[in-house]
């Protein structure tokens, strides 16, 4: 964050708000020019402050019902592999975000799914199968009370 201005920092609010805005737009909200607002909006890109710009579906009105949070303990060889295990939660489209963790588990996963049925499924036949997998705590999230993808940028 230290490479930032203040119009950047404005500019990235606005973005993560809305991406869908004009040059013009983010320009007029943050009190720049456009040619101004443009050149900061392409250095962040450049720099990669700005990964990448989405839709942001949601997952109800796809069919994806099933919200899963599954915490994975892998045995010494499984953490031996670390790498190996990473590379295969990768590949798999139904985790949405996967994080290393101190403590008595190794990784937290965010999984979604049909319904409960496909994520037993998606359970028995896939994460359970990964080699170095020992132990699996699974949590079903009842209702979601909070969901953004806009960071707190001061």
């Amino acid at each position: 964050m230290t490479d930032l201005d203040p119009f950047e920092k404005k500019i990235l609010r606005e973005l993560q708000r809305d991406a869908n805005q004009t040059t013009a737009e983010i320009a007029e909200r943050v009190g720049l020019s456009s040619s101004p607002c443009w050149r900061r909006i392409d250095r962040l890109e450049r720099e990669g402050f700005i990964r990448k710009r989405v839709a942001v579906v949601d997952r109800r009105k796809v069919g994806l019902n099933a919200h899963v949070f599954a915490q994975v303990k892998l045995n010494a060889h499984g953490r031996a592999n670390l790498d190996e295990f990473s590379e295969a939660i990768r590949a798999f489209p139904e985790v949405l975000d996967a994080y290393v963790l101190m403590g008595s588990m190794d990784f937290m996963l965010r999984v979604v799914a049909k319904d409960i049925d496909a994520y037993e499924r998606f359970f028995f036949d896939q994460l359970s199968k990964l080699p170095g997998v020992q132990e699996i705590n699974s949590t079903v999230a009842l209702s979601e009370i909070k969901s953004t993808t806009e960071l707190p940028i001061g």
